[in-house]
């Protein structure tokens, strides 16, 4: 059975709590002692039904102040497929939750009040969805049942978005509308929209194809583990133990390690602990090669006909996450896939207006949420691909050395 992780945004109240609790109760994925606190908690707001909003507002200090105010990570399944649920916030300030629930999303859900059409938080959540290149989005227009499950307003929402998807470049668009309250077209297609051919919602996040999303052509595998045994029986075994990112192995192919630049061949391949003629992204594997080489944690290797790029000179563009403001100058540890570094934050070239896309060039530093474009220079070199071209291979994270935390992430340009 595969996975589809997928991140809902929006406005604050447009329903994405509400749209959560609807997809795990209507699918049966809630735990009867959780229902019944759920019931509990609602009958104590004086409400006739159940809250599905309660489900994912896991503290209760977020509940009193109506808005959720981390990403909350669900989990259900149906037996067609499993899914992994991001919920981020819908305010400003938590441009940083938002960055973090997509960075590894295969799509996302952007909320639309019926009510309200395209606002501010519509256009940067859209912004963000392109920056961080999310292959699927779908426009969940919401609330329908307080505009009469008019057509004509579902209409008008469509046109405003597309123009908007049109210039930030966004392509597998799906329109849906809904009303998470009252479950239409949620799970099972209502009669309320008859004017309305699509999918229920549901049925689209089953079927959706994210298998075609990861890139084949590309051949990334970056070593997080030397397997040595070291026992009679396996003396001389050496394996590369790693997941692939991308692109496809087989044995007897001719690879390059990376950064160090030397040829050898694939010896076997191992998954599960049999022996495959190929593997391919996402799989877990052991590599053998032919040569004794000495390789280590960080190294990648790649076919010697497509190779990624190496530098100690990046490009990126950054999001912010820590309160202490980043500074050119500073410096802190640089994390790609399983290679760590030591960097500098050299210059920062602009400051991006996630409202309008506008560019404030040279800003003195980057605040709590901003997204900047800024150079970086590691102590060594580093294998990447740009974040348009192979996503798996062109992010990285800025990891603070004194606290651990992570402070920044980055998509390399």
């Amino acid at each position: 059975m595969d996975l589809l992780r997928f991140i809902t945004a929006g406005s604050v109240d447009d329903g994405k709590s509400t749209l959560i609790g609807r997809l795990l109760y209507d699918s049966k994925s809630i735990m009867i002692d959780q229902l019944e606190a759920i019931e509990k908690q609602s009958k104590n707001k004086d409400e006739g039904e159940i809250d599905l909003a309660l489900l994912t507002d896991g503290l209760r200090a977020e509940r009193e102040q109506g808005i959720t105010i981390d990403v909350a990570y669900k989990y259900f399944s149906t037996p067609k497929r499993k899914f992994i649920i991001a919920d981020a916030p819908g305010h400003i300030q938590y441009t940083r939750n938002m960055v973090t629930g997509a960075s590894n999303s295969d799509l996302i859900i952007i909320l639309v009040d019926a009510r309200n059409g395209v606002v501010e938080q519509t256009r940067r959540h859209s912004i963000i969805a392109s920056l961080l290149n999310i292959p699927h989005v779908v426009v969940a227009i919401n609330k329908m049942d307080l505009v009469n499950y008019s057509q004509d307003v579902y209409n008008n929402i469509v046109i405003e978005y597309a123009d908007l998807a049109k210039t930030l470049g966004l392509k597998e668009i799906t329109y849906i509308p809904i009303s998470a309250l009252n479950g239409d077209n949620i799970v099972s297609k209502s009669i309320n929209f008859s004017w309305y051919e699509g999918e229920p919602l549901l049925n689209f996040l089953e079927d959706v194809h994210v298998e075609q999303d990861i890139d084949l052509t590309h051949a990334r595998f970056p070593i997080q583990y030397v397997v040595r045994p070291q026992t009679e029986e396996l003396h001389d075994y050496r394996g590369y133990a790693g997941k692939i990112i991308s692109g496809i192995y087989k044995v007897g192919d001719e690879v390059t390690l990376i950064p160090s630049g030397l040829n050898s061949k694939i010896k076997s391949l191992e998954l599960g602990g049999n022996a495959v003629p190929e593997a391919f992204a996402p799989q877990s594997i052991i590599m053998q090669l032919e040569d004794d080489i000495d390789i280590s944690r960080g190294d990648t290797v790649a076919l010697r006909k497509d190779q990624p790029k190496i530098s100690n000179e990046l490009e990126v563009l950054l999001c912010w996450m820590d309160n202490k403001p980043l500074i050119p100058g500073n410096k802190y540890l640089l994390q790609i896939n399983s290679t760590r570094v030591r960097a500098i934050v050299k210059e920062l070239e602009y400051k991006l207006d996630v409202n309008s896309l506008e560019k404030k060039y040279s800003p003195a530093q980057a605040e709590l949420n901003d997204i900047v474009r800024a150079s970086i220079k590691t102590a060594s070199p580093v294998s990447y691909d740009t974040y348009k071209e192979l996503r798996a291979n062109g992010g990285a994270i800025l990891i603070d050395e004194t606290s651990n935390v992570t402070v920044g992430a980055c998509m390399i340009q």
